[in-house]
């Protein structure tokens, strides 16, 4: 009997994984970068400028699955450095806490949170950052935005899917929103 090999353990074909958003959740990380001052205090907050698969720009928060067989800390920090770029210089705890979990549906009647191709399960966390970021593969630009400005209606309106909720809820969370 010969045995296929992974040459990139845990990916599925673009079908097979079609096949699997359509019948069960997929298991996903969404960070949300943050500057903090010397006492801990956040201070500015990291939104990526992406293009969509439709052409729309939008501003969206480091997000990606969870690959199988990969530990939730390292599937945070591949997609950190994947979108930050490698001396981003992340701080993720040994033992990395979500600040809230969000449930991404394909109807909008569900929760906020909305992603036309799956019923999604996401663990958030707030990542402080000390490192210099340089936006990677599909990243367009990242901005650092204080979180009232990352608050305003221009910004919010720039984010799609929930993502303005779930930043808010970061912000509420680390007791910066105004």
């Amino acid at each position: 009997m010969i045995e296929d090999t992974e040459t990139v353990p845990g990916w599925l074909a673009p079908e097979e994984l079609e096949s699997v958003r359509g019948r069960m959740p997929i298991l996903y990380v969404d960070a949300v970068p943050v500057r903090v001052d010397a006492t801990g205090i956040v201070t500015h907050v990291g939104l990526l400028l992406r293009i969509s698969s439709d052409g729309s720009v939008s501003r969206a928060l480091v997000s990606g699955r969870v690959l199988h067989r990969e530990r939730v800390r390292d599937a945070l920090l591949r997609h950190l450095e994947k979108d930050l770029g490698p001396v981003a210089l992340p701080h993720v705890p040994a033992s990395p806490q979500p600040f809230t979990i969000a449930e991404y549906f394909p109807s909008r009647d569900v929760t906020p949170y909305h992603d036309p191709r799956q019923h999604a399960v996401s663990l958030a966390y707030i990542v402080p950052v000390a490192g210099d970021c340089r936006p990677r593969q599909d990243a367009l630009d990242l901005v650092w935005f204080t979180p009232e400005e990352a608050c305003s209606p221009m910004v919010q309106e720039e984010m799609t899917g929930g993502q303005g909720v779930l930043l808010k809820q970061a912000l509420a969370h680390v007791g910066r929103l105004s």
